[in-house]
């Protein structure tokens, strides 16, 4: 490898992903694409109704289907004695009381509680015998009082979605209620808004997809799935199977998106497991778009309160939010956390406000359940308190940055302790704020204003700064093994789902050891690898895996120095690690030429009797390293706006982002990453929305009543960065992964906000549709 090509490939440097070639050439792998000989299929029988108890479901037609092999239903998974999804979250109301968590059983038995929940599976020779068999199943529903509204949900007469209990499971409290109270009996200025996060359906590209195995001389469970960490997934699965984490093993190959929906297991997987069992066969299930919309989880789903507290000079006094948050039928393993813990994380932001208080309800309802998306809560809590801060610099006739920027924690109080009690270790947001709205042209905005005026078109825009909280520590395996044929695999337990992973890992370990980029693999799917893993979830991945890589070629490092000095006939204490000019990382004897490659050590040291005691394992390093602490990547995104005032339809029209996610280990990949975000904020803000009837019924159940981003939705995204290193790990990164939607919610909807109110009219939730535009602004009765 020459300096060059060290320079090229290391950190720092846009490198193009190493699987583009693969994927965009159709030879990608993904769950869908694996066969195994012999298989079955299996299809499932969902709810059609929301809310019911089940008085008859007979299988005994389908299980004499043509083609038919089994049939299983809630009875035979519970006689098999396996588990129930369990809520285990530490979360307590205000009053003490535990968080309610009923647990979540793999198949509805007597009673159904959303749309879409599972009956039966039956397997089949073909999938197409397995959906006639299907047909054939007997079922019998009394239907029961639905409630699909999170606010009418917690009205007293409401429906109980788990009978017994309200439909309130958490009423939990942060902060200090007095000393906001205080704060805002002195504001001399308080701003309100109410504002609903609508609920969105994930859509990743890839539908879920599993394919089961058992092996009875092993007595294992084997799952070819698409999830976000191999190592978590199977852990949960040995959970619900009751058995050793051992006895599974989870194989992921290439995912097409999941975003939060596919890290945790799913009620399909355990009944294929437990079929595959039964029949000796493998058994394949693919999701139909039409299911995805039902069977898997959803996302956002709140209706936030908030109150800001100004003084005279428009100091930020206290913030005061009171949340709803719908859960859907059933707790997910981290649903009750978003709401709660998370926005009490990310609500702070980057500003130095006074004092907080929040409040937040999660709700029982007959809806899909609710988990993660990306962000979690990072987006509603700055979301809130962006939308906030716009409402007071339009009610204070300030203008929006300036009030940010008397707001906004100084550099020089770096480590600074926020509300939220963590501490922040790095940051210059006003420097990102200069830098973001210089990218953006601010000060030439009001040109643009007058040149849409004149075409009849109402140009507005929007500001938002933002500051996230990365998922907490999870420690993680970092693995490196020289291979006889002279390659080098990572192996780590993060799990790329389009991050691009194998390309910045390798720059690091390239960095770091001086080995040549192009003869680096990365492993990152299969649970036998793994001797941990975290997962990849709430931005933490180049963080946790890049600590764990550079804590493992620390330790190839000193092994190989005994190896060198082994084979040198030398000292340890005089061996030497550098990279060489050429850019290779070799070892040398002090004060001599004597020196040995890297790669050339690996080689020659493949014998395990040629190498010294306590190094059996030759340059090999399989280590689990503790993970580093959250990281605050923060930034500050603006967009401008149209409105046609005669159809309402909005155009999306500059889009600038100024991000600080600390080192940049691969810039053209954190570009990507922070396109992808902001393209999911544009659907959530203008168009996607997930719609049920009173009746539970989903009324937005395909790709003709659930509208995406297309490309002519998406503006010229301009992206510029101001890298303030993190304290808080090796490489200073911050994460960047939800950034990218954060900062796009509000930016827009604040854009929206201005264009309507200088209009006259008053802003609307999300989604922003022509229609709702349209009608505020023939609602409008004069200047808001």
């Amino acid at each position: 490898m020459s300096g060059l090509s060290h320079e090229k490939f290391g950190i720092g440097q846009p490198v193009s992903r190493k699987e583009d070639p693969r994927l965009v050439t159709g030879r990608g792998r993904y769950t869908d694409d694996i066969d195994l000989p012999n298989q079955a299929y299996a299809v499932f029988l969902r709810s059609p109704v929301a809310h019911g108890l089940v008085s008859r479901l007979d299988v005994s037609e389908a299980k004499a289907g043509a083609g038919v092999l089994a049939v299983v239903t809630a009875d035979d998974l519970e006689g098999a004695g396996y588990g129930t999804f369990q809520n285990m979250l530490p979360l307590k109301s205000a009053d003490g009381t535990p968080l309610f968590a009923p647990p979540r059983p793999l198949f509805a038995n007597d009673r159904i509680r959303h749309i879409g929940e599972i009956l039966a599976m039956v397997v089949a020779e073909s999938e197409a015998a397995a959906k006639d068999a299907l047909e054939r199943i007997v079922l019998d529903v009394t239907r029961l009082p639905v409630v699909a509204d999170i606010e009418a949900a917690l009205a007293e007469d409401a429906p109980e979605v788990h009978p017994g209990h309200a439909n309130r499971c958490l009423d939990w409290r942060a902060g200090d209620a007095q000393a906001v109270a205080a704060a805002f009996d002195k504001a001399v200025h308080i701003s309100r808004v109410r504002l609903e996060n609508n609920r969105v359906v994930v859509a990743s590209l890839e539908t879920r997809a599993a394919l089961a195995t058992y092996d009875p001389d092993t007595d294992r469970y084997i799952l070819h799935t698409g999830c976000q960490g191999a190592f978590g997934l199977r852990q949960g699965l040995a959970g619900l199977l009751n058995v050793e984490a051992a006895q599974v093993h989870v194989l992921t190959d290439d995912v097409g998106g999941s975003f939060g929906m596919k890290a945790a297991p799913y009620p399909e997987y355990v009944p294929m497991l437990h079929a595959a069992k039964a029949i000796s066969r493998p058994i394949k299930w693919r999701d139909m778009r039409s299911e995805a919309f039902m069977s898997d989880h959803q996302g956002r789903a709140t209706v936030m309160e908030g109150e800001l507290a100004l003084d005279a000079a428009g100091q930020f006094l206290a913030v005061r939010v009171r949340h709803i948050a719908d859960m859907g039928a059933y707790l997910t393993a981290f649903g009750p956390a978003m709401p709660s813990a998370n926005m009490l994380k990310n609500l702070p932001s980057l500003y130095r406000t006074g004092a907080l208080a929040i409040q937040t309800e999660c709700v029982f309802t007959n809806s899909v359940v609710i988990g993660p998306y990306r962000g979690a809560g990072r987006p509603e809590a700055n979301y809130v308190m962006e939308r906030l801060i716009d409402q007071a610099a339009r009610e204070t006739g300030r203008d929006p940055a300036d009030l940010r920027r008397r707001n906004l924690i100084p550099k020089d109080a770096m480590p600074y302790r926020a509300l939220s009690g963590l501490d922040y270790d790095s940051g210059d947001f006003e420097a990102v704020l200069d830098k973001g709205l210089d990218l953006a042209d601010w000060r030439g905005f009001e040109a643009r204003r007058r040149e849409s005026e004149g075409r009849g078109r109402i140009r507005g825009r929007g500001l938002a700064c933002y500051l996230e909280v990365t998922a907490p520590p999870r420690d993680e395996m970092g693995g490196i093994r020289f291979e006889d044929n002279g390659r080098v695999t990572l192996t780590t337990g993060t799990l790329d789902y389009g991050q691009g992973h194998a390309t910045a890992f390798a720059q690091v370990v390239a960095q770091q050891l001086g080995i040549p980029f192009e003869l680096i693999d990365l492993v990152q799917g299969d649970s036998d690898q793994l001797l941990a893993g975290g997962g990849t979830g709430g931005s933490r991945s180049i963080m946790a895996s890049g600590k764990a890589f550079v804590e493992a070629s620390a330790h190839v490092v000193e092994q190989g120095r005994a190896l060198a000095a082994h084979r040198f006939e030398a000292a340890v204490d005089d061996l030497v690690f550098a990279i060489s000019p050429s850019g290779q990382g070799v070892f040398r004897i002090k004060g001599t030429d004597r020196e040995i490659s890297l790669l050339d050590l690996a080689d020659v040291s493949t014998d395990p009797d040629t190498r010294p005691d306590g190094l059996e394992s030759g340059l090999d390093v399989a280590l689990v390293a503790e993970a580093p602490p959250s990281a605050f990547p923060n930034g500050c995104h603006i967009a401008e706006v149209e409105i046609d005032p005669e159809t309402g339809m909005v155009t999306l029209d500059r889009y600038a982002a100024l991000d600080d996610f600390g080192t940049l280990v691969n810039p053209m990949l954190v570009e990507g990453q922070v396109h992808g975000g902001v393209v999911q904020g544009i659907g959530q803000a203008m168009l996607e929305q997930t719609v049920y009837d009173d009746n539970g019924q989903l009324l937005t159940g395909s790709f003709m009543d659930y509208a995406m981003p297309r490309a002519n939705d998406v503006p010229t995204i301009d992206v510029g960065f101001h890298p303030v290193p993190a304290t808080s790990n090796p490489l200073g990164a911050k994460g960047c992964g939800e950034a990218g939607v954060t900062g796009a919610l509000p930016a827009i909807m604040n854009a929206i906000s201005d264009a309507l109110t200088s209009a006259g009219a008053r802003p609307v939730d999300m989604p922003a549709t022509s229609e709702r535009i349209w009608q505020a602004l023939n609602d409008a009765d004069g200047p808001v």
